[in-house]
C-alpha cells in the first residue's frame, strides 16, 4: 500500500484584436496579479513595445497566505464501520495531499499540511491551538473517517474563528453529519470526490486574506484619510480629488501612450466619433492611474470621476479603468466604494474581470439592462481573448471609450456588495442568468455599453435591488454564497 510520506511532490505580448491574443507577459494578471510590483521595482517593459501593464502594487500583491491543513481519521484499520473496509484510506491520503499542495502551489499559499492524520480529540485541540498561536488565514480540514472524533473536529475548526474549509469525500458522511455544521458561518463543507470544489474553497481562503490586505485608493474630496471596508477589510486610502486632474496636466505626452492608444485602435472592430488623440488622451488618464496607484502603493483605484473631471476637458477615465480591469487590477467608477470590493472579490475569486453598470428595467422581456461606459473587454477572463469591441465617444460625446459586445446567450453572474458601516455588517446581492442581446445606442438613450440580461427566477425588474451591481461571465451563484457563509455575509438571492 503506499504510504502518504511517499506521495510525491505537488508570454510575450501579440497584436490586441478581436480574434484573440496571448497573456500578456510579466505583470498582467494571474500570479503576477497576486505578486503585484513594490513601489521601487516597477513591472518591466513589455519585450519590443514601449507599454509597461499596470499591477497591484498594495500589501495585498505582497501577502502569501498561510493555510493550516490536516487528514482526519481514527487509528488503525476501518473495520465494518464507514467508510468501510473497501476504502482505501492511505491512497485517498496520498491522492489528495498531491492535490492539496498543488493546488496551494498554483494560488500562492503557505500550507502546513500535519504530517500524520489527527487521531484523536487531544490531537485535533492541539493542532488547533498551533493554527490559532500562529495566526493561520485558514483551516483546511481533509476527513477520511465518519467515526469518532472526525466530524466533532469538523465542528471545532469551524467555531475556532479560523476560517474552514471541510473537504468530505463521498463515505465520509452522512447528512446527519453534514446538517449542523453546515449551518454555521465561518466555514464551508464540500461533500464530494470532486476536489474542483475543495480547490475552490482553498481559493476562497487565499482570497480572503489577500482582500483584508488589499488597500484601493479613494480619489474624492479634498482630504487624505485611511479607513476600512466592513467585514471584507479592504484597506481604503482616501486622497483629494485634484491629485488626479494636478498630475494629469504635467504629464507630458509620450511614446508609450501613443502604442497603447494604437493597440486599443488596431484591436477594435469599428472606430465611431472618437478621434485618435482621444484614444491617447484616455491612455494619458491610464498612466497618471498607474502613477497614483504605484505612490499610494494601492491593489485597486476608484474615483468621483465626473466630481473631479466632468467640468474639466481632462479625459475621463472610461478607457483607463476598462484597461486596469483587464489587466486585473480592480478599478471602479464613481468612488463607490461597494462597487470596489465588489471588482475586488470577482477579481480575487474568479480571475476575470466585472462591468459596474447602471442597472435599467426592461419591462418588455422581464430583464435588466446594465449601462455603463467602462467595460472591460478580456470577460472571459485574464490572459483570455478579448471580447470584440468598438471604440466611440462616452454617451456625453467627449473622451474615448471601449464598448465591449457580450457574448449573447453567455451565462453571468450579478453580485452587489453593499456595507452598513455602523453596523459593521455587509450584505452581498446575487443573480444569475444569460445575456440576451447588446442595445444599440443610438438610437436607445443612455450609456454606450448596454448589454440586457435575463436573470433566473427575476421577480419585478422595476425593482431589481441593488445599483453599480458588477457583471462578469460564468454562473458563480453557488461560488458567492460559499464566500457568503465563509465570511459571515448576508447572502441575497435576487
Amino acid at each position: 500500500m503506499t504510504r502518504a510520506s511517499e506521495c510525491p511532490s505537488p508570454a510575450s505580448l501579440a497584436p490586441l484584436t478581436r480574434r484573440g491574443l496571448l497573456c500578456r507577459a510579466a505583470c498582467m494578471a494571474g500570479a503576477a496579479a497576486m505578486a503585484g510590483c513594490g513601489k521601487a521595482e516597477l513591472c518591466p517593459l513589455v519585450p519590443g513595445r514601449a507599454i509597461r501593464p499596470v499591477a497591484r502594487c498594495g500589501p495585498g500583491s505582497k501577502v502569501r497566505p498561510l493555510v493550516k491543513a490536516a487528514f482526519v481519521r481514527r487509528k488503525g484499520p476501518y473495520g465494518l464501520r464507514w467508510p468501510g473496509a473497501v476504502y482505501d484510506g492511505e491512497a485517498a491520503r496520498c491522492t489528495y495531499s498531491v492535490k492539496i499542495a498543488e493546488t496551494a502551489a498554483a494560488l500562492g499559499l503557505k500550507l502546513d499540511l500535519r504530517p500524520e492524520p489527527i487521531y484523536s480529540d487531544a490531537e485535533a485541540d492541539a493542532w488547533l491551538a498551533d493554527a490559532t498561536a500562529a495566526g493561520a488565514d485558514g483551516l483546511f480540514v481533509a476527513l477520511l473517517d465518519r467515526q469518532q472524533h472526525a466530524w466533532p473536529t469538523a465542528g471545532k475548526a469551524i467555531d475556532s474563528g479560523i476560517r474552514t474549509i471541510v473537504f468530505s469525500p463521498v463515505g465520509t458522511s452522512f447528512t446527519t453529519n453534514t446538517a449542523a455544521p453546515s449551518r454555521k458561518t465561518g466555514g464551508v463543507i464540500y461533500s464530494t470526490d470532486d476536489f474542483s470544489q475543495a480547490a475552490y474553497g482553498l481559493k476562497m481562503l487565499g482570497a480572503a486574506a489577500r482582500m483584508r490586505a488589499a488597500r484601493v485608493v479613494v480619489i474624492r474630496g479634498n482630504q487624505r484619510a485611511e479607513s476600512e471596508f466592513p467585514v471584507l477589510g479592504i484597506r481604503l486610502r482616501t486622497i483629494p480629488a485634484a491629485t488626479f486632474a494636478d498630475i494629469y496636466k504635467t504629464t507630458a505626452e509620450t511614446d508609450e501612450m501613443q502604442a497603447i492608444a494604437d493597440e486599443h485602435l488596431r484591436g477594435a472592430r469599428k472606430v465611431i466619433g472618437a478621434a485618435r488623440q482621444d484614444v491617447i488622451n484616455g491612455a494619458r488618464s491610464y498612466i497618471v492611474a498607474r502613477q497614483i496607484m504605484e505612490q499610494e502603493e494601492a491593489d485597486g483605484i476608484t474615483m468621483d470621476c465626473l466630481g473631479a473631471l466632468g467640468p474639466t476637458k481632462l479625459a475621463l477615465p472610461c478607457l483607463a479603468w476598462s484597461r486596469m480591469n483587464d489587466e486585473g487590477v480592480p478599478a471602479a467608477c464613481e468612488a463607490d466604494l461597494g462597487a470596489a470590493a465588489s471588482h475586488v472579490a470577482v477579481q480575487y475569486l474568479f480571475d476575470r474581470p466585472g462591468f459596474q453598470q447602471d442597472p435599467v428595467a426592461e419591462t418588455s422581456r422581464q430583464a435588466i439592462i446594465g449601462s455603463h461606459c467602462s467595460c472591460p473587454t478580456r470577460l472571459s477572463g485574464f490572459g483570455k481573448p478579448p471580447e470584440p469591441y468598438l471604440i466611440r465617444h462616452h454617451h456625453a460625446e467627449r473622451d474615448a471609450t471601449v464598448q465591449t459586445i457580450w457574448r449573447e446567450g453567455q451565462p453571468v453572474t450579478s453580485v452587489d456588495v453593499e456595507a452598513d458601516a455602523k453596523a459593521g455588517k455587509v450584505r452581498m446581492i446575487i443573480q444569475a442568468g444569460r445575456v440576451l442581446e447588446n442595445v444599440s445606442v443610438p438610437p436607445s438613450g443612455g450609456c454606450v455599453v448596454a448589454v440586457m440580461v435575463k436573470f433566473d427566477g427575476a421577480g419585478d425588474v422595476l425593482v431589481n435591488p441593488g445599483f453599480h451591481q458588477i457583471f462578469f461571465y460564468g454562473n458563480y451563484k453557488q461560488h458567492l454564497v460559499d464566500f457568503c457563509r465563509l465570511m459571515n455575509i448576508e447572502a441575497v438571492l435576487a
